[in-house]
């Protein structure tokens, strides 16, 4: 009985030590400084924050709901692999374009709810490795587009 005393109160010293060791201003004293803040601390991205069940824990992130649509419309001759509206993600499997003569295999990433290029993230390989940049942006191009297309259609409901 002695030894798990022993065990656990060594455990609680070496636990309150690498906590006073985190919130310490780094100059030995142990002691907080509100006022120097790293830039991390200031933008609120800490440890902590990992653990705050605060947030609604069925909404994750939000996707744009025509960037989505249009990047299954455009990439409907990929087979789809993973496919997650939660978090934006489409994954597909080897295809081959109609008329084309490389096979392609894509990863899309929907990052933010505004019908805008800077949410869209488009990643394209053929077996030989990534494929071109040109080709990559057409992709984005053609998915934006179909998009606005879409937004448009709906707009006029």
């Amino acid at each position: 009985m002695a030894v798990y005393r022993l065990l656990g109160a060594a455990l609680s010293a070496a636990a309150a030590l690498a906590l006073s060791a985190c919130t310490g201003s780094g100059d030995g004293t142990g002691s907080s400084n509100r006022n120097s803040a790293s830039a991390e601390e200031e933008e609120g991205s800490t440890l902590w924050e990992l653990f705050d069940q605060s947030g609604n824990p069925d909404v994750a992130f939000q996707v744009n709901r025509y960037i989505w649509n249009a990047s299954l419309d455009v990439l409907d001759f990929l087979p789809l692999d993973t496919v997650d509206p939660f978090t934006g993600v489409i994954s597909t499997g080897w295809g081959r374009p109609p008329g084309g003569r490389a096979d392609y295999r894509a990863t899309i990433l929907i990052r933010d709810p505004a019908l805008d290029a800077r949410s869209l993230n488009v990643a394209l390989y053929t077996r030989s490795g990534p494929a071109d940049a040109d080709t990559v942006e057409a992709i984005e191009d053609a998915i934006l587009t179909r998009a606005r297309q879409l937004r448009n259609s709906d707009s006029k409901l």
